[in-house]
């Protein structure tokens, strides 16, 4: 069947198939939907597609994406720059803003460790977690990490490269299931994790 709708449609089919959650059969049928409501779906998403391949960008100081070199939370004066939470990835980050209970300031590290995938410390933003730490006021470090092996293994290793650090270190707490990742949770239970994080 490769081919029959045209090659600038297949195309689109096949890139849409490689987004999360996405295979070749829900991808040419997200392709067709798109194509049926086209003024109403389509040309409005191509449009918003093309200006955040344009505008997108990481923050400069969190690794949030927004539009500017440094993200609205960032720039927020009501937000608590004493206090950060790590967090794996941008997803993760947005799972804790939509709870609506997390004040303070974000470190996103791009990732965890992972022996198996050849992830090190080098390849994630922990160098720029410890020096954001010693050049600030921070107070208190939030490890918010997914409850797998690798996330347990990254907090370990963030928690001894601030051993030295008169931070005080905390881990979220219940709520959070072994092997659960924060972006599948509901924010009930992500505010319940956070309001009894513990000392990690």
């Amino acid at each position: 069947m490769a081919g029959t709708a045209g090659k600038e449609v297949e195309h689109l089919i096949d890139l849409m198939a490689k987004l999360p959650g996405l295979g070749p059969r829900s991808a040419r049928r997200a392709v067709l939907q798109l194509i049926k409501k086209r003024g109403l779906l389509l040309e409005p998403l191509a449009q918003a597609m093309a200006e955040v391949a344009i505008h997108a960008r990481e923050c400069g100081i969190c690794g949030n994406i927004g539009t500017s070199e440094t993200c609205e939370i960032c720039l927020d004066p009501k937000r608590d720059e004493s206090l950060i939470c790590v967090v794996s990835d941008v997803a993760d980050l947005w799972a804790m803003e939509r709870a609506s209970v997390f004040k303070g300031r974000y470190h996103v590290l791009g990732g965890v460790l992972s022996a198996l995938d050849g992830v090190g410390p080098d390849d994630l933003r922990i160098p720029q977690l410890v020096r954001r730490i010693a050049d600030t006021r921070v107070t208190e470090v939030v490890l918010a990490l997914n409850a797998t092996i690798d996330g347990q293994t990254t907090a370990h290793y963030i928690a001894d490269q601030l051993s030295d650090s008169p931070v005080e270190i905390t881990s979220l707490a219940q709520g959070v299931p072994i092997g659960g990742e924060l972006d599948y949770l509901d924010d009930g239970t992500i505010t319940a994790a956070l309001k009894a994080r513990k000392t990690f």
